[in-house]
């Protein structure tokens, strides 16, 4: 598809939002080759099977690997789409999003290696995974891969804050303001469970650390009757506007 195709295509799936970041800019472009970069070792250390077990476990190790490159995608689409929607290329926005690069690229190891520990015994058989951790590493373990997950959550938090301080600059409209705002609250609830699943994994005892990661089981609920609620005031802040717009054209 052409750059113009894919942002008419988005413009359809954003229908209340004007799309301002219609080319292409080079911290985005950089931002697109870290992305693949980090896809890259995701599956780097990956070696051509020397026998039909070694086979057999690749193939069942991909399942980490669809793991987390959904994850990849996902922080790859949210960080896309804030550029399709305000094209900002200043300095602040430019540093937050370096940060953001850098925590994807420092957390893929621990991204792949957290996923392999959880379904070794499906992909290396019981007992027999070459992976070893302890149960007080398991605390180690949830405290690194929730920080980072709450940092990657908070700069989306402060990208959107930025964009909602240059909403003049931006000649934001209101709905688009409501629309920011809703992002903006969105990725604090994102922070607010990777709080949780943090304090939750140092409180319970070591050996149950890892049950702090069901926390993130609750985003989906949570997601819908937010996504919810906010929609449904959207809808009625723009049948409001729509009615002040129809009551001065009525009467002038």
């Amino acid at each position: 598809m052409t750059q113009k195709s894919i942002h008419h295509a988005l413009y359809k799936k954003n229908p209340d939002f004007e799309l301002r970041g219609g080319e292409v800019k080079r911290i985005e472009a950089f931002s697109d080759a870290v992305f693949a970069f980090a896809v890259t070792l995701l599956i780097v250390s990956l070696e051509v099977p020397k026998s039909f077990p070694e086979l057999m476990i690749t193939i069942r190790g991909f399942l980490v690997f669809g793991i987390s490159f959904v994850l990849l995608m996902t922080i790859w689409y949210e960080q896309n789409m804030f550029f399709r929607r305000y094209g900002l290329d200043d300095i602040q926005t430019i540093i937050l999003n370096v940060i953001l690069i850098f925590l994807v690229l420092f957390y893929v190891y621990p991204l792949k290696f957290l996923f392999t520990i959880m379904f070794q015994d499906m992909i290396y058989g019981p007992g027999k995974s070459p992976f070893v951790i302890v149960d007080k590493d398991q605390v180690g373990l949830m405290l690194a891969y929730g920080l980072g997950y709450i940092l990657i959550y908070l700069l989306f938090s402060l990208m959107y804050f930025h964009a909602l301080k240059n909403k003049k600059q931006l000649q934001l409209n209101e709905v688009e303001i409501f629309i920011t705002k809703s992002h903006l609250y969105k990725y604090l609830i994102f922070v607010i469970i990777g709080v949780i699943v943090v304090v939750t994994s140092q409180i319970i005892p070591y050996r149950h650390a890892a049950t702090a990661g069901c926390v993130f089981f609750i985003i989906g609920p949570v997601l819908t009757v937010y996504h919810s609620i906010r929609g449904k005031r959207k809808r009625l802040l723009i049948e409001k506007l729509a009615s002040d717009k129809d009551g001065i054209i009525d009467h002038p």
